[in-house]
């Protein structure tokens, strides 16, 4: 038996009713939300990449924006700015090239988040109950990242002016990448890592004891969903000031160990990721010392 119609639709033709009443879904809107906005994230990069080597025309563009994507590391000469000289137009340029990167990679790792305050709703929906729109819980998680994109700004700027990063927005001291990427291997293995794994693993338990059904709630709990990912994902996000932050390769990749952490269970992945970036800070230290070694003449 097909599933009566809803009567707030039965003034449209059959079709468009159809349609609405798919998007009338939580579920629905959640997935497009995730699909929609990281996607805008990572096509922001690609564009403000492909504009980098100068006026294009719109067909250029994009075969541009795949040409530039396969190099490793672009920085803020590329963005017009000789020596790599921070004013306020690099500064804007820079916080916003990091919103887009904490879209493109943190949002598809919040999908099973989402989705299954998307999956909560859209059973509350089909029994007549008022529910607020996944993207509002998606807003709230969303301006945590926002945030740390302002903050990693300042950072950047930060360990410019230290000299430990080059305007190419790459690390020039292996003892500094290999520091971060054993930081972040140590915390792999640590108690808040791991209490904020669980809570981006299993959030059904957090949202059947903190249901909101207004817009403000909602968005609160997004709020608190994004702090939980950003303690459980902050130091392997830093460890892009290791490998070059625009570095597109590793952006890729962490953004999928982040996602494969969080739809898994238990701890054993998180141990290995530890195992490996504590292996690369070693690699990074080791190779710094040894380019520093007195070699003594026979």
């Amino acid at each position: 038996m097909s599933e009566a119609a809803d009567p707030r639709l039965t003034h449209l033709s059959p079709a468009v009713s159809r349609l609405g009443a798919a998007f009338a879904r939580p579920k629905v809107l959640a997935v497009v939300c995730v699909v929609v906005l990281a996607s805008l994230g990572w096509l922001y990069l690609a564009l403000l990449i492909a504009g980098m080597g100068g006026p294009a025309g719109a067909l250029d563009l994009l075969p541009r924006a795949i040409e530039v994507l396969c190099q490793p590391v672009f920085g803020l000469a590329h963005f017009g700015m000789p020596g790599g000289a921070w004013g306020a137009s690099a500064v804007a340029l820079v916080a916003l090239m990091w919103g887009a990167m904490t879209l493109a990679m943190m949002l598809p790792s919040a999908g099973p988040m989402i989705l299954t305050y998307a999956e909560i709703a859209d059973t509350a929906a089909r029994k007549g109950e008022h529910v607020v729109s996944p993207f509002v819980i998606a807003a709230g998680y969303t301006a945590v990242w926002l945030c740390f994109a302002a903050a990693a700004t300042l950072a950047q700027f930060v360990l410019t002016r230290a000299a430990l990063i080059d305007p190419s927005m790459a690390s020039v001291s292996g003892l500094f990448s290999g520091a971060i990427f054993i930081a972040a291997g140590v915390y792999q293995f640590s108690a808040l890592k791991h209490a904020c794994l669980t809570q981006c693993q299993h959030p059904f338990p957090f949202f059947f004891a903190n249901w909101a059904t207004t817009p403000r709630g909602v968005f609160c709990l997004g709020l608190r969903q994004g702090l939980y990912c950003l303690g459980c994902c902050w130091a392997m996000m830093l460890v892009m000031f290791a490998v070059g932050v625009m570095n597109v390769i590793w952006m890729a990749a962490l953004g999928m160990v982040m996602t494969i952490e969080k739809i898994g269970n238990g701890r054993r992945f998180s141990h290995a990721v530890g195992v490996v970036l504590i292996a690369g800070g070693a690699a990074f230290v080791l190779t710094a010392v040894a380019a520093h070694w007195p070699v003594r003449s026979i």
